[in-house]
């Protein structure tokens, strides 16, 4: 068989400045910084909001850090986890190391739900619970600006699909009013990780209860950043308690990896029972669940990284929006330069990184056509000083036109 077609498709997308190529990566010593093809960086790019990744835990630490949280039983059960590296299979099989029920626990009390679930990924949960909550006959309105996980998660489920403009609540509205579906389900993330804005949750609480909704939030980029000790956005919105399908990850904020569900103990037994992706995949190593549940814990006693990371994110929108850089309408630790076209921006991020800063540009299909942008996610464990010299670099860059 001939690739002749892949090679094709490669060249067009070669043409259009759209390949994307991977790099190498380590951390490096120093807080903030990483090595990317061995240069040393600033690391504008992760998603290590409170620079948890890089916490190194040993049973030492681990012991120090779980004293009073858990009892000694449960203790002995994460320091086993920590050696564990294979699930061995699903966790409805003989993959499910009880190190799973105590993050879970943590989890559903940091959330203030009766229940949690863990999943492999972001992505494996709402391609998985989405199609599991609604099917054929049932409707479904999505925000415009969703990830891909959601997109394709509302795709799989063959649900009437009704996308909205960002954050238009009255177009929301006019959808759910005219639908007659009987089963409704408004999903949205809770920060758009693109342009770094913020869903009006409690607009969308009351717009659920006047039609009967479900209403689902991610809150992949949120979690452990905002509301109290890290609950997140709908917590800090007032509307934790409102919100009938929770979904954060663990591998942005909190410094592992894996994602999780947590609302009524009714819909986690179901989703137990009826999410594929969650049935029919292995369990994470249960070492990297023990981190997780080290990780939320810490996380929940990080007011002063949190105020740290959103003082930063204030002054970095402030200083580009004063050198007239078009930051998307930006509200968060997510920011956005947004330049127009592939190559711009491509040399652009070439320059900054000449310069020292590990910034990417994001390009269609990730972002609509003509919005191609630099993305900058910062961290509590960013100095000012540094984030200053990026502003410094990006000032002689102009929005395309």
């Amino acid at each position: 068989m001939s690739w002749a077609v892949l090679e094709e498709r490669l060249g067009a997308l070669q043409a259009a400045h759209r390949e994307r190529t991977l790099h190498d990566w380590t951390p490096d010593p120093q807080p903030g910084y990483v090595r990317v093809n061995g240069a040393r960086l600033l690391d504008l790019a992760s998603n290590d909001y409170l620079g948890l990744s890089r916490r190194a835990w040993t049973p030492e630490t681990a012991q120090a850090a779980l004293r009073g949280h858990l009892l000694p039983a449960e203790l002995e059960v994460v320091l086993d986890a920590l050696t564990r590296y294979g699930a061995g299979a699903a966790r409805l099989i003989n993959g499910n190391h009880p190190v799973y029920a105590l993050l879970e626990r943590e989890l559903a009390d940091l959330k203030g739900t009766q229940a949690a679930l863990v999943f492999g990924s972001g992505l494996a949960a709402n391609l998985g619970v989405i199609p599991a909550l609604v099917g054929r006959g049932d409707a479904v309105f999505s925000d415009a600006l969703n990830h891909a996980s959601i997109i394709d998660g509302v795709r799989l489920s063959r649900a009437q699909t009704h996308i909205y403009p960002t954050r238009d609540l009255a177009a929301l509205e006019a959808q759910l009013r005219a639908s007659p579906a009987p089963r409704k389900l408004i999903v949205t993330d809770a920060l758009f990780s693109m342009d770094g804005t913020l869903a009006p949750l409690p607009e969308l609480v009351a717009l659920k209860r006047r039609y009967g909704a479900w209403l689902m939030v991610d809150e992949a980029h949120t979690g452990g950043v905002y509301g109290p000790q890290g609950a997140g956005l709908a917590h800090a919105q007032g509307v934790g308690g409102e919100i009938d399908v929770l979904m954060g990850t663990l591998g942005k904020a909190y410094g592992s990896v894996g994602a999780y569900i947590a609302g009524d103990e009714v819909l986690i037994r179901y989703l137990l029972n009826a999410a594929r992706t969650f049935i029919f995949t292995t369990g994470l190593p249960p070492a990297n669940i023990a981190v997780g549940l080290l990780n939320v814990l810490q996380a929940r006693s990080m007011d002063a990284e949190r105020r740290t990371l959103q003082g930063h994110a204030a002054r970095f929108r402030r200083a580009l929006t004063a050198q007239g850089l078009d930051t998307a309408g930006s509200e968060s630790q997510v920011v956005p330069v947004v330049l127009g076209a592939e190559d711009v921006t491509l040399r652009r991020a070439a320059e900054l990184r000449a310069q020292g800063f590990g910034a990417v540009a994001i390009r269609p299909p990730t972002v609509a056509p003509g919005s191609t942008r630099i993305r900058f996610a910062l961290s509590a464990a960013h100095e000012w000083a540094d984030l200053e010299r990026c502003v410094a670099a990006l000032a002689p860059a102009q929005p395309a036109r």
